[in-house]
């Protein structure tokens, strides 16, 4: 395993990053989360285009790219550092979904168009209780002349109110006649779904919930034998979600410290006040740890290493800890205008405290750890 990224990759990630300092300012930002969707499919397209990022880590057998997850933990930490109002994570998701759970005919019906930036698609699997797991699993999924018909609701699903391709977790009967979980795939225009758009208190991540009643569903893979691999989509996750975590939390430390020289007081920059020194030490410290907890996490995910589970959970706590502590080290760091509308700390604030609790908070991860490590 390596220690560091390769030169390509720091290239890969410089890349990346200029074009999404310029496309995606906080202007931006600001304009988009204000409108329902959250994005512009035009711009996404143009987006998508230019850097392929929905292809990154599908392999070129169904037209996408053929990297792994190293590469696409470097383009959500820049996501996250610069806040990009589109469905890049919510489609990647369902992307590890479909190539964990879909058979290779799936697979090539479903990825080209989504590599090509054509289809947006999200993952639909917590429900009212918001829970991650399996076991809390309540919609229903019956047999319906070849296909099947979906009755519940899902809710916070990332972007779900704009998704073209659904892929949903349901309870179905398998080969052998018992209860099981399976993956579907829906249309986001198909009969009988109802999608509404939640209040959140983050603008720039949009999350919806969805009603299926009697809903046209495809299988995708395997009846019931969605348990494996919605477990992997879900550790994926995590450790993606941790790697967009840094690139906030890096942003954060990298305005908060510019700010600080800038603003003088008594004669002199605040910046070379103790006070402000302790912070700044805090929160490079807290931010790197971090870092290298996602960084191996990732690396972990490429390598398919036997603690996986353990190692996904320690990237997800140590992220979640270290932007939280690092937005609330900025908001003080900026005093009294931190705490205003238009300076611009406020939205990875927000972020922040929004990705703390997705896919389960710093203290869910770490008793997830301690079940694995007992096994």
């Amino acid at each position: 395993m390596r220690f560091s990224f390769t030169s390509e990759q720091e290239e890969f990630r410089s890349i990346v990053r200029r074009l999404l300092e310029a496309r995606s300012p906080t202007t931006e930002v600001r304009r988009l989360m204000a409108t329902e969707g959250g994005w512009e499919r035009e711009a996404w397209q143009k987006l998508n285009r230019e850097l392929g990022l929905t292809a990154i880590h599908i392999p070129e057998t169904y037209g996408g790219q053929g990297f792994g997850f190293s590469e696409l933990a470097i383009v959500l930490e820049e996501t996250g550092r610069s806040l990009l109002c589109a469905p890049l994570f919510s489609t990647a998701l369902a992307t590890s979904a479909i190539l964990n759970a879909g058979t290779e005919e799936q697979k090539r019906a479903l990825l080209p168009a989504i590599a090509a930036g054509d289809v947006t698609a999200t993952l639909a699997f917590a429900e009212e209780n918001g829970r991650n797991d399996a076991a809390s699993v309540a919609m229903t999924a019956a047999p319906a002349g070849g296909k099947y018909r979906l009755d519940g609701a899902k809710s916070f699903v990332l972007d779900g109110h704009t998704a073209d391709l659904i892929v949903v977790l349901a309870r179905s009967r398998g080969s052998t006649g018992e209860e099981g979980l399976s993956f579907f795939t829906v249309s986001g225009s198909a009969a009988g779904l109802q999608r509404r758009r939640l209040i959140t208190m983050d603008e720039t991540r949009k999350l919806a919930r969805l009603e299926f009643s009697g809903v046209e569903a495809e299988l995708l893979g395997e009846a019931g034998a969605a348990a494996g691999p919605f477990t992997r989509t879900m550790q994926q996750a995590t450790v993606l979600l941790a790697n967009e975590m840094v690139g906030g939390a890096d942003r954060l430390r990298q305005d908060a410290l510019a700010y600080v020289k800038m603003r003088m007081q008594f004669g002199r920059s605040i910046a070379s006040f103790q006070a402000t020194k302790h912070k700044a030490a805090d929160m490079l410290v807290d931010v790197e740890l971090a870092k290298s907890a996602a960084y191996y996490a990732a690396a972990a995910l490429d390598e398919a290493d036997d603690e996986l589970p353990a190692i996904a959970s320690l990237a997800k706590a140590s992220a979640a800890e270290a932007y939280l502590q690092t937005a609330i080290h900025a908001v003080q760091m900026h005093g009294g205008i931190g705490f205003t509308w238009d300076n611009d700390t406020h939205l990875w604030f927000k972020r922040a405290k929004s990705s703390e609790v997705l896919f389960g908070d710093a203290n869910h991860h770490r008793e997830l750890m301690m079940q694995h490590w007992k096994q």
